[in-house]
């Protein structure tokens, strides 16, 4: 079967290149276009060559041509070959002075003067060959026809056995001919797309910082959602469940000659009301916690360390206050990872300490217990990559087994 296929693959592959197929032509035709656009630049090489006092004004014709031929060239790829060249953006127009020297500074500007001054003239002999491969090989392998047209007379005279060389020399020229040209328009076709078009790694740059640009802001709106879910629950839903719970309270409290079902009843309901404000406040811290926003990363953290089932001692350094989805990060950060310590570690003790240096937020949660923590374990380190990565940060974790375990995270406070 693969030997089948191969043949397959062979055959449809003469069958593209025949000297009749489409594909042959098409490449021929685009070759041969290239010849009128080499004019310019074939102009500036002979004036250099008769008199070198004369081509700066046919290099300046050049420069100035360079828009209209790098708009002709890109025609030509997109009519003859099917390719697309894409355009270079500029934030200015040309015909304005900021413009102009916005292209006269640009590297694309000459990297299209390159292939305009040294890929289209060598295109251009290209395409001369290509003509002169078909015409030379047709009338190679029609020569029998030429002698055949001779008076009768002078035939006799001219036939000989070079004939049948030169036939089939013809012939294997005109076979030969579809795939040079094909060769041809794919090194153009390189040449262009290197010269002509954007510089592809400048483009992924750009791309690259676009992206970050656009999460960046997709995390800071996120991050002002979540801040404005934590209001609406803070200032709407749990108001009304602390008025519920008091009225309940007072109800329980005033009304002492109701049966003792109906204070089981209200027992009940007021347990319940203060349960759910203490969920509802812990979803709330969750989301969002109100003190991250209104006094800083340091009172949060203080929050959360007294809340633990563990011994934490803090350490927070903040000359300048990182923004606020970084700040978010930062928090759920230490919020996750004394969870896990509280949870898988067996630890006694645990130390947090947070430092910004320059544009770096660096993060250190150290604790004494058992070690050997595995992000693939399920132990919680999964979400924290995930979450650290969310805003381009870095993750460490040193934990051998026995402990201790040092988690490490840097996050970039750009953001």
């Amino acid at each position: 079967m693969g030997l089948s296929g191969a043949l397959r693959r062979t055959t449809r592959r003469l069958a593209d290149h025949a000297p009749w197929s489409a594909r042959a032509w098409r490449s021929t035709a685009f070759t041969t276009a290239a010849i009128p656009m080499a004019v310019p630049a074939a102009t500036v090489f002979a004036y250099t060559a008769a008199a070198p006092g004369r081509a700066a004004p046919a290099l300046l014709a050049v420069l100035l041509l360079g828009p209209l031929l790098t708009l002709l060239q890109r025609s030509r790829f997109r009519e003859l070959l099917e390719r697309e060249i894409p355009a270079v953006a500029h934030e200015h127009r040309p015909v304005s002075a900021r413009g102009l020297l916005e292209r006269l500074r640009s590297e694309s500007t000459w990297r299209q003067y390159v292939y305009h001054l040294l890929v289209s003239p060598l295109a251009g002999v290209g395409g001369a060959l290509i003509v002169l491969a078909w015409a030379g090989g047709a009338a190679c392998a029609g020569v029998y026809a030429w002698a055949w047209m001779l008076p009768v007379d002078e035939r006799g005279m001219g036939w000989t056995r070079d004939y049948d060389i030169v036939t089939v020399s013809g012939g294997l020229l005109l076979l030969a001919t579809p795939w040079l040209a094909d060769a041809l328009a794919r090194v153009d076709a390189f040449a262009a797309a290197a010269l002509l078009g954007p510089n592809r790694a400048r483009e992924l740059e750009r791309r690259v910082e676009d992206l970050a640009e656009s999460r960046a802001g997709v995390l800071d709106a996120a991050d002002l959602e979540r801040r404005r879910i934590e209001r609406d629950l803070h200032d709407v839903a749990q108001q009304r469940l602390v008025a519920l719970a008091m009225n309940l309270g007072i109800a329980r409290a005033t009304l002492g000659d109701l049966p003792p079902e109906a204070k089981a009843v209200i027992d009940e309901a007021h347990r319940e009301a203060k349960e759910a404000i203490e969920e509802l406040s812990n979803l709330v811290r969750g989301l969002h916690p109100a003190v991250l926003e209104d006094r800083g990363l340091d009172a949060a953290l203080s929050g959360i360390a007294a809340r633990a089932p563990l011994p934490v001692e803090l350490s927070v350094d903040l000359a300048h206050r990182p923004g606020p989805t970084v700040e978010a990060v930062a928090y759920f950060v230490v919020s996750e990872a004394l969870a896990n310590v509280a949870k898988h570690a067996k630890a006694g003790r645990c130390r947090v300490e947070v430092r910004r240096a320059a544009d770096v937020l660096r993060i250190t949660v150290t604790d004494d217990g058992v070690g050997g923590a595995d992000p693939a374990g399920g132990t919680g380190l999964v979400g924290l990559r995930k979450r650290v990565g969310s805003v381009d940060g870095s993750i460490l974790i040193n934990s051998p087994l026995g402990g201790p375990t040092v988690v490490t995270v840097e996050l970039p406070c750009g953001l």
